[in-house]
């Protein structure tokens, strides 16, 4: 060993951000054990690094006591102040066993440690990078995909994109520019793997947040989102300044704001409504573009659970299509909504018969 190693240490120090002492330390423990390997020794040995010269030196520990029953972990008292008239019992030798060879095993050792600690920090560092943007958005380069993946490359990482994650229909080539949700950050031993989407309502949110300066700030707040990717979202907004519309700054001049998102997510149908703190207010306008009659509940039997009353020339187009409108604007409230044509409460009312419940959950 040399010099040279403490430079090697110093820059790796500088350019990895890996600790010198780390190094030092994780090398002198590995060296005790190539010593006991190399060597065929068991008694408690110890490596110390001369920063100075480069160099390790190897030691055997024992202990001082008043009588040896094991020379190779004890040392009598007489024979220990013949070093030093200082020891007394209970103090511990060490004895340097370095053999002459030892540089060799020490050099080949060494290099081990350091590409392994070098790893392990490239790992880390990744991790603790990337993991900060967990819920946030990047914007990387589409590398390749396969039966289960579309990779995503961000530089010093490739993401995963999994099918779930990824728009239906949505096609992506090799070299494409892509905004994606950061929806996981793992550390594994293989090192850090970043999953990132295109379907997680996170995202809607996050491109909101780019392209409305008041949702950004919080002056007008994101509340709930309900999304089936690549076909419709639903977005609740409010604002404390009664002076801000939540709606029409959400949509933005001419639509502006809205459709900047709708382009990123390749045509998604964004419905924006406010919210209410009244919850068949908030209801009512969940449902939108239908008219709302009326909002009823019953707080005995399910407190969640609500029948909204639509005109009968509003009823499909308060259900959706395959029932999507309804059943978003349930994932957007948190109720279970059961839609009734106004005829048929007005049925029921006046003659008291049963009638099959129509609508949808």
């Amino acid at each position: 060993m040399s010099k040279e190693l403490i430079g090697a240490l110093t820059a790796l120090e500088k350019e990895k951000g890996i600790s010198k002492e780390v190094i030092i330390e994780a090398m002198e423990a590995a060296l005790v054990s190539a010593y006991k390997r190399n060597y065929g020794q068991s008694q408690h040995m110890e490596v110390n690094f001369d920063e100075r010269k480069g160099d390790f030196h190897i030691y055997t520990v024992k202990e001082v006591v008043s009588e040896v029953t094991d020379s190779q972990f004890e040392v009598s008292l007489d024979e220990a102040q013949q070093i030093s008239k200082g020891y007394e019992i209970g103090d511990h030798i060490n004895y340097e066993v370095t053999p002459s060879n030892f540089g060799r095993i020490a050099a080949q050792t060494a290099k081990q440690v350091v590409m392994q600690r070098v790893r392990e920090a490239e790992r880390n560092n990744i991790y603790n990078e990337y993991s900060q943007y967990q819920g946030e958005i990047i914007q990387g380069t589409v590398e390749r995909s396969d039966n289960r993946y579309v990779y995503v490359s961000f530089g010093r990482v490739e993401a995963v994109m999994e099918h779930s994650d990824q728009l239906p229909g949505e096609v992506y080539r090799p070299q494409e520019r892509l905004k994606v949700y950061v929806a996981k950050v793992e550390n594994t031993t293989k090192g850090a793997q970043v999953f990132v989407s295109r379907t997680n309502p996170g995202l809607v949110k996050r491109l909101f947040e780019q392209e409305v300066p008041e949702i950004y700030d919080g002056t007008v707040e994101i509340v709930s989102i309900a999304r089936e990717a690549g076909d419709r979202t639903k977005i609740a907004v409010r604002s404390e300044n009664s002076n801000i519309d939540p709606v029409g700054t959400t949509v933005g001049p001419r639509g502006q704001r809205v459709q900047a998102v709708v382009d990123e997510l390749n045509g998604e149908n964004i419905d924006i409504v406010k919210w209410e703190a009244d919850p068949s207010d908030f209801i009512a306008n969940s449902l939108n573009p239908a008219e709302v009659i009326a909002v009823q509940f019953d707080d005995e039997t399910n407190p969640k659970s609500c029948i909204v009353i639509v005109p009968d020339y509003h009823l499909s187009l308060a259900i959706g299509k395959r029932g999507q409108n309804a059943r978003l604007a349930a994932k957007l409230t948190g109720f279970k909504i059961d839609i009734k044509p106004e005829s048929e409460v007005e049925f029921v009312d006046e003659t008291g018969a049963e009638v099959d419940e129509e609508g949808i959950d």
